[in-house]
């Protein structure tokens, strides 16, 4: 990527603010974010001390957020969010942090939900077929196996 534009370490950080503010991010995405905007190491680490130190920057807040939004949002199951966070380099303790965002309850209400709802979709006549369906769209998406073999014999007799 050519660089067009370099930034003082001032206005680089400003930028990073805003960059935080408008969304919580995490260590990994501002750090790809300064090397693209040509920062050196040095400045690199200068600027995330600073937004860690004042707010801007906080792991297990963006962790907790992470996983509340892609569950209530997109749908995930657990496994897929542990996976995308610990992509994103975020610590064990974080991701179990985040993961208790989600409540059980609630969990097991949209797996229910999620999976009649794509059940009304599939318009299969063959119930092995349909049962696989079903079960591939549940994994995909980071539902527990064993929640989703469950669901199924309970849905698919």
């Amino acid at each position: 990527m050519l660089q067009n534009k370099a930034y003082s370490l001032t206005e680089a950080t400003k930028k990073l603010e805003s960059y935080c503010a408008y969304q919580d991010r995490c260590h990994k995405e501002v750090i790809s974010k300064l090397k693209q905007m040509g920062m050196i190491p040095v400045a690199i680490d200068q600027i995330v001390t600073q937004l860690i130190q004042e707010n801007y920057l906080n792991e297990e807040r963006f962790a907790k957020s992470f996983a509340r939004g892609k569950f209530n949002i997109k749908k995930w199951g657990k496994k897929r969010i542990v996976t995308e966070l610990k992509q994103r380099d975020i610590s064990k303790y974080n991701i179990n942090t985040a993961l208790k965002e989600i409540t059980e309850v609630d969990y097991i209400k949209t797996l229910d939900a999620l999976a009649r709802k794509r059940l009304l979709q599939l318009n299969e006549s063959n119930k092995l077929k349909k049962r696989k369906k079903l079960a591939d769209y549940l994994l995909y998406r980071g539902w527990e196996s064993h929640l989703v073999y469950e669901k199924m014999k309970e849905l698919i007799p």
